[in-house]
């Protein structure tokens, strides 16, 4: 059984490969009496790099619940893909606005701050003095 070539796509953008991937055929669980539990219609899919699961009884059909695994299991790992790529992303920026250099407007108000503070601790005179 062939894949679709959406899927297979995806896959390559991604950067993984279908291979990687392992398929089971398992009875399904739920209600639907003596059918559900006969028939061996529940896709199981497991990437063996990350551990990521998927399993899928939502059609009667073998063959439609193994599109919907492969479907389900591509947008997981696109989602862990976009997940660390924000991550990436915001420890950069958050790195890039804690060591970027005052403005010159921030750095005279600084200076203004210091000397008001300097100011106020002279007029106290030493410890111990009266």
């Amino acid at each position: 059984m062939d894949l679709p070539s959406q899927i297979l796509d995806r896959f390559g953008a991604l950067g993984l490969r279908p291979a990687d991937v392992e398929e089971q055929f398992v009875r399904g669980s739920g209600p639907g009496g003596q059918k559900i539990n006969k028939t061996s219609s529940t896709v199981l899919l497991r990437h063996r790099p990350t551990g990521l699961e998927v399993r899928c009884q939502r059609e009667r059909s073998q063959v439609a619940n193994r599109e919907l695994a492969w479907a389900e299991l591509v947008a997981k790992l696109e989602g862990r893909r976009r997940a660390a790529e924000h991550a990436r992303r915001s420890a950069f920026e958050q790195a890039r606005r804690r060591n970027r250099k005052k403005s010159y407007g921030q750095k005279l108000k600084q200076v203004a701050d210091k000397r008001h503070r300097a100011g106020i601790k002279a007029g106290r005179g030493r410890a111990g003095e009266e």
